[in-house]
């Protein structure tokens, strides 16, 4: 935990202390920064992925866990890891996602339920699972890493752009359905993020970075703590009257 001095340098209503949160897809971009930070504000964290580098997170109110998240098995382990060392799930944070670029007659099956099943399945289980959890206990909050294409079109986006739709809605109606039991539910929208996940996506990811930096009336794209911040917001007291929104993190494209 943090010492007394960094504890008080967190305004309370920022603070995490004594919260244990859940985050998926942890080992990189968004997910690393988001254990971090949450971490720093206090919460112990366990930080699940596929990646097996999700164990280079380390920490004495850190546990972390490789698994699928599109797979039930992984979401029941993950809510009994946070259970069995922190005592209880106050914060999930589903971040963990699958993207594709390609056109729509171009995609097969096999394309569009390996995205939709990662993105859509691996929200509802893990959300399901912590739901439970959060239930019984009459509190949580649930933030989930939904994206501008959620809202607007871009061309070869079609089963990313309907699987974070559909994690969009998910995170409306968990909000409306269990608001009255002390429990929260938002989403945060990121437009264009610098991660190394651009690089498997276009050739040149420098260059189209800077294109999509252009197009934001902001002149630059987001950075992962850019994101990672919204999340600890949403998942703070700070933010106790949200829930049900979709929070747009996109340098203001979507004004335009």
């Amino acid at each position: 935990m943090p010492n007394t001095s960094e504890r008080n340098e967190i305004p309370q209503s920022w603070s995490l202390g004594g919260k244990v949160a859940i985050v998926t897809g942890a080992a990189r971009g968004i997910g690393r920064e988001t254990v971090k930070l949450l971490r720093q504000r206090g919460a112990s964290v366990v930080a699940t992925d596929k990646n097996p580098s999700v164990h280079d997170l380390v920490g004495s109110e850190i546990a972390t866990l490789e698994g699928d998240v599109s797979m039930e098995e992984t979401a029941v382990r993950t809510i009994a890891l946070a259970k069995e060392r922190f005592g209880s799930v106050d914060i999930l944070v589903n971040n963990a996602g699958r993207t594709m670029n390609r056109p729509l007659i171009e995609m097969s099956t096999a394309d569009w339920d390996e995205v939709m099943t990662v993105n859509a399945r691996g929200n509802f289980l893990h959300a399901r699972e912590a739901l439970k959890v959060m239930v019984e206990q009459a509190s949580g909050t649930i933030v989930n890493v939904a994206s501008i294409v959620s809202v607007v079109a871009m061309k070869d986006t079609a089963v990313y752009a309907a699987s974070k739709g559909a994690i969009a809605q998910l995170t409306k109606v968990i909000a409306v359905e269990y608001g009255s039991q002390g429990i929260r539910a938002n989403a945060v929208a990121p437009g264009v993020v610098e991660t190394d996940i651009l690089e498997g996506i276009v050739a040149d990811s420098r260059v189209t970075l800077a294109s999509y930096g252009d197009v934001h009336p902001l002149g630059r794209v987001a950075q992962p703590v850019d994101i990672a911040e919204i999340i600890a917001f949403l998942s703070a007291p700070a933010s106790a009257f949200m829930t049900g929104a979709l929070v747009m993190a996109d340098g203001g494209y979507t004004a335009l």
